[in-house]
């Protein structure tokens, strides 16, 4: 199978490498001292489940030089997602499909307006990893898993599924489901509360486990979004958000959204499509939403990086 990986970021980075080590054909897009860290020694993977180096087919900044593949795993950052997909037209072929794994439950509708409906797909992610240095990707903990599924429920493409095969051979759990929306509001019931409370407070998890009002807070952003997401038409669990605090339970203290250390590098923020979008939804559903509404607010002069 011939993949690419848009662009070779944590989670790309260590899903085309595990494909790779498989036998199947890996390209991948990157930029900067990232690329040539890439070209000259491979990405360098630091996993507990295993430690890999991923030396693609391709290493490029030029969809045009790799052509046409069979997937294309597509994990930038939201901000970028409908140019990065413009970019992409020279990897797609009549059956190309593209897996989105991005955050928020948006991405896939922005990606399928730019490539075409029967192309995109959906994907949920959980798996904790960063950019250690130039060429190498850190993956923290042993969980990764993949959820996959087509938009609307339709059913699935055969290479869909031939896809998830192939990570399962790769020793990636990786899984098709018939209602991908409710998988990716079920992370979105999560996210979008961590990341809000995070970048709002300055905290981490375990800041909150210690502090009961910034606890009850974070259930309350969690309990709008299941209710946001029920006026939307999503069917999830009546204990969603009690099984969303069991997960939590397992992770440690230290541990700190995305978008907070974003905040902390003064990089931008995909605020807009975690609790701003709880908002903008909410509204259309006649929810409201003051706990997104105030961690949208708070980050807002910071969503395109520290200002000057």
């Amino acid at each position: 199978m011939q993949i690419a990986i848009v662009a070779a970021g944590a989670v790309g980075g260590i899903l085309g490498a595990r494909l790779a080590d498989a036998g199947h054909e890996v390209s991948v897009i990157a930029r900067g001292k990232h690329l040539e860290a890439i070209r000259k020694d491979g990405l360098q993977i630091e996993s507990l489940l295993g430690n890999t180096v991923l030396r693609p087919k391709v290493a490029t900044d030029d969809p045009a030089e790799i052509g046409p593949v069979d997937i294309i795993i597509f994990a930038v950052k939201l901000w970028d997602t409908q140019t990065v997909a413009q970019a992409c037209k020279p990897m797609m072929g009549p059956d190309t499909l593209v897996i989105p794994f991005q955050n928020g439950v948006e991405s896939t509708k922005m990606i399928a307006e730019v490539l075409g409906d029967d192309h995109v797909m959906s994907g949920v992610a959980y798996i904790s990893a960063t950019i250690s240095q130039p060429g190498h990707v850190r993956q923290n903990g042993e969980f990764a898993n993949f959820i996959l599924g087509a938009p609307g429920g339709a059913q699935p493409p055969a290479l869909l599924t031939e896809f998830a095969q192939a990570c399962q051979t790769a020793n990636v759990n990786a899984v098709v489901v018939p209602n991908i929306e409710a998988q990716l509001w079920k992370k979105l019931v999560f996210f979008a509360a961590f990341s809000g409370i995070n970048v709002a407070a300055r905290c981490t998890l375990g800041d909150m486990r210690n502090d009961d009002a910034l606890w009850r807070v974070f259930v309350a952003a969690m309990n709008e979004t299941a209710a946001v997401a029920k006026a939307s038409g999503i069917t999830l669990d009546d204990d969603v958000v009690n099984q969303t605090l069991k997960t939590v339970e397992g992770m440690p203290d230290a541990t700190r959204a995305t978008m907070a250390n974003d905040l902390l590098a003064g990089n931008k923020l995909e605020a807009y499509w975690l609790s701003g979008a709880v908002g903008r939804l909410g509204r259309e559903g006649d929810v409201p939403t003051p706990v997104h509404d105030t961690f949208y607010a708070a980050a807002r002069l910071f969503v395109n990086g520290a200002p000057a």
